[in-house]
């Protein structure tokens, strides 16, 4: 679980040093907060997702699905 947790921290901070944006021009950009933007920056776990889609959207990208990694020894457990 450790692994997908700062995938998507760090794809927005690349994607917005990439433009070079500051976090203050991404979230007047996007709509949110600044406090939003450094949250989601950090990695935080709990985050509104209709906020993060709105992040997302400045660069072409929304949330979705995707395949979970699972460790092998738990699925054999189960």
């Amino acid at each position: 679980m450790e692994y997908k947790k700062h995938l998507l921290n760090k794809f927005v901070r690349s994607k917005r040093k990439s433009l070079k944006m500051t976090q203050k021009e991404m979230s007047e950009k996007a709509g949110v907060g600044l406090r939003f933007v450094r949250e989601l920056e950090r990695g935080k776990r709990t985050l509104k997702m209709d906020k993060v889609d709105q992040v997302l959207f400045l660069f072409g990208y929304e949330l979705g699905p995707i395949e979970s990694i699972r460790d092998n020894n738990r699925n054999e457990e189960g």
